[in-house]
């Protein structure tokens, strides 16, 4: 199972984690770039800039896999 972690690009302070959200998917074909995107943003990002966020999709153990 998948985790993504969403960061924020803080001018100040650098690079900082606002929060996880589990994949729970399981057709992986259906896992888009664009559609963790919206997740984060529903989550996360009512009150950042959307182009200073970026996700890692991390493992269980919190070991980076990729990014989309």
């Amino acid at each position: 199972m998948a985790d993504y972690e969403f960061y924020w690009r803080d001018p100040i302070k650098g690079y900082q984690c606002i929060g996880k959200l589990p994949e729970r998917r399981k057709n992986r074909g259906r896992i888009t770039e664009e559609s963790v995107f919206h997740w984060g943003e529903k989550y996360f990002c009512k009150d950042l800039n959307v182009s200073d966020i970026f996700f890692l999709e991390v493992d269980i153990n919190g070991k980076a896999i990729y990014t989309l």
